[in-house]
């Protein structure tokens, strides 16, 4: 393309870049406290201190996009999942587009080994005795159990499509597997690996669940109906639907003066709603967050909720008396899982083999339907030598065509089917303008992006969305 993405939507940057600042927590941490994030794009996990609320560095297990598509590339591709052994030593991390399991030594931020599984992983964890690994492989139908120590596959448990994460009561006896692609979760007994319990649910797309912190329960987010479910763990059944909001992420429970509480991400209001847990849940408390909130993780002591900003590049931490967001720490693009992990470095700094945050600040443009009930939005990023625009598109005709255009430009910058439910999301690249030319340019447009329905020319009479005049 011609013409720069970022300079076609410099004006829009100064409006509504994300304002970052980092402030000091009222509560204490441990000093070898951690906080992880998974970073898609950048293929980084930024390792957070949580005393600070500041970056301590990255963990690189691949290059940024769009540095990952040469034959000879051997790096990780969309670091995606994370999960933490019970001594909180290791720490394994989840590359679904290179299918990988990496497990990473916490005190020394060093790579102890990889396991590559079968497509499209998505999350993974530690059995409660920290002998295994147990993957779910989201682009398959099955589990992968891998031995901790020798990072070898051991065996492989066979699910209904699309096993989206996985965890293990208390006890260490079950394990409860939610789907990406089945409406269903199973119940998998861990010493004979057998499935002893299938539950239906309201839909077939959940990325993630949690037990209570009692273990009484397990919540589990429907990212594509925007609700949670929660389930009895010792009578395997169903026991309420929570109708959370538009794109319902992950979650996380906080033991507070006010009772349990659980803090849901619900990523398309921009939002962490809490709600009681006693009975039946109700709604306590919405709190306004950066863009599109994604993974959730408390401290330790509940005083503290951490939450990932998919589309802001940040970590926001909120203080779970006030119910305020007190810290937003900058850190890689695309933030997905999160984990909060107690003591993982035992002594020293902690802060060997990390990289700085090289990534610039992303730029989050609504899209406002014309007419109905269509939504969109779109997060204008710098790729180091290109730009890119990610475009998340919802509620429009199933498996139908849309192109996107910006500015005055006479071919769209892309063209995206959606999926039978309406949605689709994509990426397109560009180059950037000359230095010079941003510098000289006194007045640049204000740029628009609109999307049309078809693959045709661009036609005012086919625009369903479009960002803000």
């Amino acid at each position: 393309m011609k013409d720069s993405f970022m300079h076609s939507l410099k004006p829009l940057v100064l409006a509504t870049a994300l304002a970052v600042a980092c402030f000091a927590a009222s509560a204490a941490s441990n000093p070898g406290d951690r906080v992880y994030t998974a970073d898609q794009n950048t293929n980084m996990v930024s390792v957070i201190d949580p005393n600070t609320n500041t970056l301590l560095g990255q963990i690189k297990l691949g290059n940024q996009r769009p540095d990952v598509l040469s034959p000879i590339y051997k790096g990780e591709i969309n670091v995606h999942g994370l999960g933490f052994s019970p001594d909180h030593r290791t720490l394994v991390a989840i590359a679904n587009g290179s299918n990988s399991v990496t497990f990473i030594d916490t005190a020394t931020n060093k790579v102890k080994g990889v396991t590559y599984v079968g497509r499209s992983p998505h999350e993974a964890f530690f059995t409660r005795d920290g002998k295994e690994v147990w993957a779910v492989v989201r682009g398959e139908n099955y589990v992968s159990v891998i031995d901790a120590k020798t990072f070898k596959e051991k065996r492989r448990i066979e699910t209904a499509p699309g096993p989206g994460m996985v965890l293990f009561t208390p006890d260490g006896g079950r394990a409860f597997v939610v789907s990406s692609f089945t409406p269903e979760v199973v119940v998998i007994d861990t010493r004979s690996y057998r499935i002893v319990k299938r539950i239906p649910v309201v839909s077939p797309f959940s990325p993630f669940l949690q037990f209570t912190p009692d273990g009484k329960e397990v919540w589990m987010g429907h990212k594509d109906v925007g609700k949670v479910t929660r389930i009895d763990v010792k009578s395997m059944r169903v026991t309420g639907v929570i109708d959370t909001g538009f794109i319902t992420n992950h979650l996380g429970f906080a033991r507070t003066s006010r009772g349990t509480l659980a803090y849901v991400a619900v990523g398309g209001e921009n939002v962490v709603k809490v709600y009681s847990t006693d009975g039946e849940a109700k709604l306590l408390d919405t709190i306004a967050t950066g863009a599109l909130p994604h993974g959730v993780w408390p401290s330790d002591d509940s005083e503290r909720m951490y939450v990932g900003l998919e589309n802001g590049d940040a970590v926001q931490v909120i203080d779970t008396a006030s119910d305020k967001v007190v810290a937003t720490v900058p850190i890689g693009q695309a933030p997905q899982a999160l984990v909060y992990v107690s003591n993982a470095v035992p002594s020293g700094a902690g802060t060997g083999n990390l990289k700085p945050l090289t990534n610039a600040v992303p730029v989050n443009i609504p899209l406002m339907p014309d007419s109905g009930d269509a939504k969109g939005f779109v997060v204008a990023r710098n790729f180091g030598v290109v730009d890119a625009l990610e475009l998340f598109l919802y509620k429009l005709k199933p498996e139908t065509v849309y192109s996107i255009y910006v500015g005055d430009q006479k071919v769209p910058v892309a063209s995206f089917k959606t999926n039978p439910m309406g949605m689709a999301n994509g990426t397109a690249i560009g180059e950037i303008r000359e230095v010079t030319r941003l510098q000289s340019e006194a007045n640049p447009k204000t740029a628009s992006i609109v999307v049309i329905e078809g693959d045709g020319p661009m036609d005012a009479a086919k625009v369903v969305l479009r960002s803000p005049m």
